[in-house]
C-alpha cells in the first residue's frame, strides 16, 4: 500500500516536472520570437557572413526587402530633387548670363549710338566751322581783290597821267632833237622833280594798303597752316620795309638822259640807264621771289597758283628808287615771278638757275621779256 502510494507520488512529481519543463521551454520560445520581431542593429561585415544555419524566416526577409526598396526609392527621389535643383540653378545661371550678355550688348549698342551721334555732331560742327571759315576767307579774298583792284586802277590812273606828261615831254624833246640833232631824250630839272613826285605819290598810295593786307594775309596763312609760305611771306614783308626806308633816302639825279627805249604792250617807253637797270632787277627779283613762293606752296602741299601769291599781286619787291614808274616795275616783276614760281613748284631750272647764293633768271629769258635797247 505504501509502495503504491510512493509510486503514484513519484509519477505525479515526474509529470509535474515535465509539465514545468515544457512551460519553461514555451516561454523561452515566445521570448526568442519577440526578440526576432524587433529591428536588429546592423552587425559588422564579418558578423553578417551568410550562414547555413539559423536562417531568418521568410516574413522577415520580405520586410527587409520592403525597407530596402523604400530606402532606394527615397534615395532616388532625393537624387531627382538634387538633380532638379542643380538643373534649376544651371538654368538660372544661364538666364543670368543671357541677361548680362543682352545688357552688355545693349550698353555697347547705346555706346556705339552715342559715339555715332557724337561723330555726326562733330562732323556737322566741323562742316559748319569749315563753311564759316571758307565764307570768311572768301569775304577776305573779295575784300583783298577789291583793294588790289582799287589800287591797280589808281596806279593805272597815275601811270596814265605820268605817261601823258612823258608824251608831252617826248614830243617836245623830239622837236628839240630835230633842231639840235640829238637822238635821245633829256628832261630838265623841273620835269625830273615832277616825275619823282608822281612816283612818290603812286608808291605811297600802295603802301597805305600794305599793312592792312599783311595782317589779313598772315592770319589767313596761319588758319590754313601754311607754315612754309608764312615764313616766305614774312621775309617778303621785311624786304618791303627795307625798300620803304631806302625810298625815303633815295637820290634822284637831275638832267638824266633818257636814251634807253623799251617796248611794252606795243608802245615804246623811254628811261635812263638807271631805269634800265631797275627793270632788269625787277625781272630777276620777280624770278627769285616766285621760286621761293612756288617751293613754299609745294612743301605745304598747296595747289599751284601763282596768281594768288601776294608777291605776284604786289610786285613791288626791290623797288627802292624812282627811276621808273611803279607800274612798269610791277609788270616786269610779275613776268619774272610767274616763271620763277613754276621752277620752284616743280623743282626744275627751266627759266633760271642758282648761282652766287641766289636764284636768277637766265639772260636769254630776260631778253624775251624785256626788249630794251640804247638808241
Amino acid at each position: 500500500m505504501n509502495l503504491k502510494r510512493i509510486a503514484q507520488t513519484s509519477l505525479t512529481l515526474v509529470l509535474g516536472a515535465f509539465a514545468g519543463l515544457f512551460l519553461v521551454m514555451d516561454v523561452s520560445a515566445q521570448r526568442d520570437r519577440s526578440r526576432d520581431d524587433r529591428p536588429k542593429a546592423e552587425k559588422p561585415a564579418q558578423d553578417r557572413a551568410p550562414r547555413t544555419e539559423n536562417k531568418a524566416p521568410a516574413g522577415d526577409q520580405n520586410r527587409l526587402q520592403d525597407r530596402q526598396h523604400q530606402q532606394n526609392q527615397e534615395q532616388n527621389a532625393q537624387r531627382q530633387r538634387d538633380e532638379q535643383n542643380r538643373q534649376a540653378q544651371e538654368n538660372a545661371r544661364h538666364q543670368r548670363d543671357d541677361q548680362n550678355r543682352q545688357t552688355q550688348q545693349q550698353d555697347a549698342q547705346h555706346q556705339r549710338d552715342e559715339q555715332d551721334r557724337q561723330a555726326q555732331n562733330n562732323a556737322r560742327r566741323q562742316r559748319d566751322e569749315q563753311n564759316r571759315q571758307n565764307q570768311q576767307q572768301n569775304e577776305r579774298q573779295r575784300s583783298d581783290a577789291q583793294r588790289v583792284e582799287q589800287l591797280r586802277r589808281q596806279t593805272e590812273d597815275n601811270n596814265r597821267r605820268q605817261q601823258q606828261n612823258q608824251n608831252v615831254w617826248q614830243n617836245n624833246d623830239r622837236q628839240n632833237n630835230r633842231n639840235t640833232g640829238r637822238n635821245y631824250q633829256q628832261y630838265n630839272r623841273e620835269q625830273q622833280h615832277q616825275l619823282q613826285r608822281q612816283r612818290v605819290n603812286q608808291y605811297n598810295q600802295q603802301w597805305g594798303n600794305w599793312q592792312n593786307l599783311q595782317r589779313d594775309r598772315d592770319r589767313r596763312l596761319e588758319q590754313q597752316r601754311r607754315k612754309e609760305y608764312l615764313r616766305y611771306q614774312q621775309r617778303y614783308w621785311d624786304r618791303i620795309r627795307q625798300d620803304q626806308l631806302r625810298l625815303q633816302q633815295a637820290r634822284y639825279y637831275d638832267n638824266l638822259s633818257y636814251n634807253y627805249r623799251y617796248n611794252r604792250g606795243g608802245s615804246y617807253n623811254y628811261t635812263s640807264q638807271y631805269g634800265a637797270q631797275m627793270l632788269r632787277d625787277a625781272v630777276n627779283n620777280g624770278y627769285e621771289q616766285g621760286f621761293y613762293a612756288g617751293r613754299a606752296d609745294r612743301r605745304d602741299g598747296w595747289q599751284s597758283d601763282y596768281n594768288n601769291s601776294y608777291g605776284y599781286q604786289d610786285g613791288a619787291y626791290g623797288y627802292d628808287n624812282y627811276y621808273v614808274g611803279l607800274n612798269d616795275y610791277q609788270y616786269y616783276f610779275r613776268e619774272g615771278f610767274q616763271r620763277g614760281y613754276e621752277d620752284g613748284y616743280y623743282s626744275r631750272n627751266r627759266y633760271g638757275n642758282y648761282a652766287n647764293g641766289k636764284y636768277s633768271i637766265l639772260g636769254s629769258i630776260i631778253g624775251t621779256i624785256l626788249d630794251i635797247a640804247i638808241y
